[in-house]
């Protein structure tokens, strides 16, 4: 059984943020033992495991993630590596249709090698920002909304792209507010930067301190950057320091369309049976 590491969101080697991609066997899923072992084992953010569907049904092909601790109900990156798996090994051509846990969510490459994901656009709520989540970043918070049941994740809004740069939280109190993770975020500091917005997620509750890359992240930052500069297409750039990568984002009412492209980093074979 293969196993493949790819860098999403990046356009070279070990940029953007890795996801481990496994393509099984047609049928069922093995048991979620398995796949959470092998997900700690690949100890990345998310490790995909997907297998074809029958024909003439509503999806091509059935697809989880799984984070080293958990599994999650929506993943951009780990989704993007596996579309770029699929294309690249001539397993699949055009667009692919993946059976989720948040829908069907369709794929579509371009000449290019970019893939474009469709996704369900979060529903943010504003919320009073949680005191341990103000406590733990330890910087100014101009706002905290709610992402809603596909993401659970809080996001807040700072002051400047520097700060969003500047975080050092304390993930430990990070993990405590319940939910997926949090999402700082912020404007671009410049408007010939390249990107629109700047952000950072972090998710120690599912076992990743911080992910450099979060593709699921830009269905809500997409609609909160968009009312905020007028414009329904925008690029993001997430990331710490020495990791980050380009999230270009199409706002359509309920749908959120995430292009990036992707690089596979390692090819190898998974000698475990599940």
């Amino acid at each position: 059984m293969r196993i493949r590491i790819v860098d999403a969101f990046a356009d070279r080697p070990f940029g953007g943020n890795p996801a481990g991609v496994v393509l099984l066997d047609a049928g069922c899923f093995p048991d979620t033992t398995w796949l959470q072992q092998v997900a700690a084992e690949v100890n990345l953010s998310e490790t995909a495991f997907a297998h074809p569907l029958p024909a003439g049904g509503d999806a091509d092909w059935g697809l989880r993630w799984l984070t080293p601790a958990a599994e999650v109900n929506l993943c951009g990156h780990a989704t993007l590596a596996t579309a770029h798996v699929l294309h690249t090994t001539g397993t699949a051509t055009g667009t692919v249709r993946f059976a989720t846990r948040s829908g069907v969510l369709t794929t579509t490459a371009d000449a290019s090698g970019a893939i474009t994901m469709d996704f369900p656009t979060a529903r943010l709520t504003p919320v009073e920002v949680p005191p341990a989540v103000a406590e733990a970043l330890g910087t100014e918070i101009r706002g905290a909304y709610d992402t809603g049941e596909h993401l659970g994740d809080l996001l807040v809004e700072l002051a400047d792209e520097k700060s969003v740069r500047a975080l050092e939280p304390d993930l430990k109190a990070l993990a405590s507010p319940g939910g997926r993770g949090v999402i700082a975020t912020a404007a671009a500091d410049a408007a010939d930067s390249g990107y629109d917005f700047v952000s950072r997620g972090f998710f120690p509750a599912v076992g990743i301190d911080e992910d450099p890359v979060t593709g699921s992240a830009h269905t809500a930052l997409a609609p909160f950057w968009s009312a905020r500069l007028g414009r329904d297409e925008l690029t993001g750039r997430q990331g710490p320091a020495h990791r980050t990568g380009l999230v270009r984002t199409r706002l359509r009412g309920d749908r959120t369309l995430l292009t990036g492209t992707a690089v596979t980093v390692i090819d190898g074979e998974l000698l475990t049976a599940p």
